[in-house]
């Protein structure tokens, strides 16, 4: 997320309209904002609030699905559906739903948005059945896509520029990174002491605490008069998006070469091609070009992709590790990440959010990618007989750290310079490189480590067989070492997406701090 108001754009004028001068699409620009809102910091925790529950919502029914499938007789084949409609909806939908807030007030959808989501988590918590929980979950997701997005451009738009708007970000990156560790140090705990309903009862009360403050606390601009909603565009894109994330969710179970993965990852390119070329041609785009056009703003997208898809690694083995290998309960896993947490809230508060005023972009992104990566490689070193604090705890502390020096200038940066009738769709294109970087990592990075094992196991119980056999305890040996095996093989290829991810932000985001940009502007005005 950038700095919407920030002097000018690194080497060219502002994003939005010729010229760069924001309008609304009516004629009418949107007033300058001279005093900062005297409620800024209690709108922050609104919308931290608001962003807290949807990530949350992304891990803590993942600890609670066991349960449910119990209670609910899911079967083996069709539990998939508790996670994939959530992810089809939310992924698919998102910009949607950020062209949405944009067109009809994003104070307007950021509430509509937390009703919505409270409502369809009753409905989840209350479940007598399979398919009630699936509605539940998608009905999740459509309305986390709206308030995802309309959450992040009220936020550039109440800390439009400043040391103000480097805090602010700062906690709402720390969120944004951390959550997912606290979700599943919350499901752990609500699954443990209460039952697995409560990961979706919790919604509701958060929800409406938000709603009173959204109502209290948030202002916002009106919606955009005259405009229309680019159909086409809509058909295009979403449909390309539920595409290529229900295409990447099917290829985690059935394989990458099954007929219907390679159909629907085909026809998802091929609408997403077409959206592209469409909204060249549109009068009135879903996507504007020039939001994904900046090299800055298209170059955070893609590394915040890339870093959520070594991010869903750390997260996807390190769960199974502790629980299937060392024998943690839920609750103790979830305790386990609490120092990468931890990281990622210290780095992104007091390290990030101080330096980013006075350093570009890249000189926090790329050396917390590097450390990003340097903590993941560490983690390719655990086996079976690996303990939490000596192995694995290093790694996570550097992974933390690592990500939250990043996550800060890569949302600030994706947001930058974006006129206030685009911030929407904006902070939406943020939220669909980060839910697709997601499904991409969990199914890429699952079939690495299930291949690999799967090759290890073949090998290693075939020659045991040749010898004779073996004894239950042996073949417990080799199944754990051969799944350790698939889990590091997949980390390291995590660390290198994450060394990738650092080459790309270095020589894409070419950005100057805010206190150049000012110098500069002020230089010229």
């Amino acid at each position: 997320m950038s700095d919407p108001s920030a002097p000018g754009p690194p080497g060219g004028t502002q994003s939005g309209t010729p010229g760069g001068s924001p309008t609304d699409g009516s004629g009418a620009s949107d007033p300058p904002v001279d005093e900062p809102d005297p409620h800024r910091w209690w709108a922050l925790a609104v919308i931290a609030t608001a962003q807290l529950m949807v990530v949350l919502d992304a891990t803590i029914v993942n600890i609670a699905l066991p349960s449910a499938q119990r209670d609910l007789h899911i079967s083996n084949g069709n539990r998939q559906w508790v996670i994939t409609a959530y992810t089809l909806a939310f992924g698919g939908l998102l910009l949607l739903g950020g062209r949405i807030a944009d067109l009809v007030g994003r104070r307007r959808t950021f509430i509509i948005g937390l009703i919505g989501f409270a409502g369809s988590s009753a409905i989840g918590g209350a479940s007598i059945g399979q398919e009630m929980l699936f509605l539940s979950r998608a009905l999740q997701g459509v309305f986390a896509a709206l308030l995802a997005p309309s959450a992040l451009s009220l936020l550039t738009t109440t800390f439009p520029s400043g040391k103000d708007r480097a805090k602010a970000f700062g906690i709402f990156s720390a969120i944004a990174g951390g959550g997912n560790a606290i979700g599943l140090l919350l499901g752990g705990m609500l699954t443990e002491w209460l039952s697995w309903r409560w990961c979706l009862y919790v919604n509701v009360p958060i929800a409406l605490l938000a709603v009173i403050g959204a109502f209290t606390l948030l202002k916002d601009r009106a919606g955009t008069k005259g405009a229309h909603l680019d159909i086409p565009g809509v058909f295009l894109g979403c449909g390309g998006l539920v595409a290529i994330v229900y295409g990447f969710s099917r290829a985690e179970a059935i394989g990458w070469t099954a007929t219907e993965v390679l159909t629907v990852l085909s026809i998802g390119v091929l609408l997403l091609v077409t959206f592209a070329w469409w909204q060249t041609k549109s009068p009135g785009p879903l996507l504007p070009p020039h939001i994904v056009r900046d090299r800055n703003r298209g170059g955070s997208m893609l590394v915040m992709a890339l870093t959520t898809i070594g991010l869903f690694g750390a997260f996807l083995f390190l769960t199974y590790f502790l629980q299937t290998i060392l024998g943690y309960s839920p609750l103790s896993a979830g305790l386990a990440f609490l120092p990468l947490s931890a990281g990622i809230i210290i780095a992104s508060t007091q390290i990030s959010a101080r330096l980013l005023p006075l350093v570009p972009p890249r000189f926090l992104l790329v050396p917390g990618l590097l450390l990003s990566a340097g903590g993941m490689f560490s983690l390719t070193f655990i086996d079976t007989h690996s303990n939490y604090a000596q192995h694995i705890l290093p790694g996570t502390i550097l992974l933390g750290v690592g990500l939250g020096l990043t996550f800060l200038p890569v949302i600030s940066t994706a947001t930058m310079e974006v006129a206030p009738q685009d911030s929407g769709v904006t902070s939406a294109s943020v939220n669909t490189a980060q839910q697709v970087g997601g499904s991409i990592g969990t199914s890429l990075l699952n079939t690495i480590a299930t291949t690999v094992t799967a090759t290890y196991l073949t090998s290693h119980l075939a020659a045991a067989a040749r010898k004779g056999g073996l004894t239950p305890q042996e073949r417990t040996s080799i199944v754990n070492t051969g799944t350790v095996h698939g889990f590091t093989v997949a980390i390291a290829w995590a660390a290198i997406i994450l060394l990738a991810a650092a080459i790309i932000g270095a020589v894409l985001i070419n950005g100057k701090s805010p206190k150049a940009r000012a110098a500069e502007k002020a230089a010229a005005g």
